[in-house]
């Protein structure tokens, strides 16, 4: 069956923040199966030369952006034998400012937000500022300034829809009942590659064996935080944000086998549940044709073969980073901002091999216990936590390091 598409006079068109990540490069396959309904205006990227150079030759956005200037320099080097004249050339720029820019033209309607980390905050304020529809795939918008940015989406009116696959799960469970009649929200996560693994062992394992995520393919520190269940805490948080829930009417089960991405309980004790293939392309095609539905991008699960269904408690005590989560929210202020900021610098040590994979959890609690709580009432006030906050982290990873080199 073909994909209903739009016309042309009511073709969207996208920015995409993080074209060249796991998220960014199955947008554009979903793009690339409805040619006729968008238009690329913008691909934004990091340091990804080579990927975003294939993207550019096969969408012909307007603006390509990178990240500094010496990836700029790489990528006008890489451009120029690709085959493209000079006159076809995107408009190439770098940096946080032209990331904004991309957003704010005219044209574009639709920013899907895939950045990793607090780098793509402000583009994606800009965006809801803004009143565009914007695809959340950025953990930490939300996690770092959810105050900020929902305030924002009432004020402007923005769309804001959830690609991560829980909470797109639950957008449309919600759509099922009445709102008001909620009892619970119920999160489901694989429970990564040590859900099995005694906690003695923990100590010994390696960033190869943390990086081997059972069920999705992802990019390394979203796959890092899968495995200390960080990123299940995340979307506890996230969800708060984005439904109005409070951290206690949020539970997390483990359901190794990924199929049940979410699941509302309603006061009358029925459970709604949304069901698809373990596969990104889904909830990110939900998020762009929303409220239409279009065919699948994926082969659809069959319901004639036979399976089985688990699900079970997260334990706490293995993996106490999805209670501290909890707690960070139920504190409110820039506690969720200085979590984020302590766990993407504890993350990026222990796969530089530097800290222990427990070490990761002592270095939030540690940063946490460092630094004051306080409110957050603007963009630049969130990057001024968030840059204390990494520094500080920064100070326990290499003091954990020097610790390990005298031991």
């Amino acid at each position: 069956m073909a994909l209903r598409v739009k016309s042309a006079a009511n073709m969207r068109t996208l920015t995409l923040l993080g074209s060249t990540g796991s998220i960014g490069r199955s947008t554009l396959d979903v793009v690339r199966r409805t040619r006729s309904a968008y238009q690329v205006h913008a691909l934004v990227a990091g340091r990804n030369v080579e990927t975003l150079v294939s993207q550019i030759l096969e969408f012909h956005p307007a603006v390509a952006v990178v990240a500094d200037p010496d990836t700029l320099n790489r990528l006008v080097e890489a451009l120029a034998p690709a085959g493209l004249a000079r006159a076809d050339w995107p408009e190439l720029l770098c940096g946080s400012a032209a990331r904004v820019q991309t957003v704010a033209a005219a044209e574009v309607d639709t920013v899907i937000s895939a950045i990793v980390g607090v780098a793509g905050l402000e583009a994606t304020y800009e965006a809801v500022r803004l009143g565009k529809r914007v695809g959340l795939a950025n953990k930490e918008v939300l996690v770092s300034g959810g105050e900020l940015v929902m305030a924002a989406v009432r004020q402007y009116g923005a769309e804001l829809l959830p690609v991560d696959s829980e909470h797109n799960g639950a957008h449309q469970c919600l759509a099922s009942g009445n709102r008001k009649a909620v009892s619970k929200l119920i999160l489901t996560a694989s429970g990564g590659p040590f859900r099995n693994t005694p906690r003695e062992a923990l100590a010994r394992v390696t960033p190869q064996q943390a990086l081997n995520h059972p069920t999705w393919r992802m990019g390394n520190r979203i796959t890092i935080d899968c495995a200390t269940m960080m990123n299940k805490g995340f979307e506890v948080i996230e969800a708060c944000w984005l439904f109005g829930f409070t951290p206690a009417q949020v539970d997390v089960v483990i359901h190794p086998q990924s199929t049940v991405h979410a699941m509302i309980e309603y006061s009358d004790g029925s459970v709604i549940a949304q069901i698809s293939a373990t596969d990104m392309r889904m909830p990110i095609q939900y998020a762009l044709t929303y409220p239409e539905r279009c065919e699948a991008p994926v082969p659809k699960i069959d319901w004639k073969a036979a399976r089985q269904w688990e699900f079970l408690p997260p334990d706490l005590e293995k993996f106490p980073l999805l209670k501290l989560a909890c707690e960070c929210q139920e504190t409110g202020g820039s506690a969720t901002c200085t979590l984020n900021a302590a766990d993407e610098i504890a993350v990026e040590a222990f796969l530089a091999g530097s800290i222990g994979y427990l070490s990761i959890y002592q270095i939030v609690a540690e940063t946490l216990s460092r630094v004051p709580v306080r409110s957050l009432r603007t963009v630049d006030e969130i990057l001024e936590v968030d840059r204390g906050s990494r520094a500080v982290a920064r100070e326990l990873v290499a003091a954990a390091r020097a610790n390990i080199v005298t031991a």
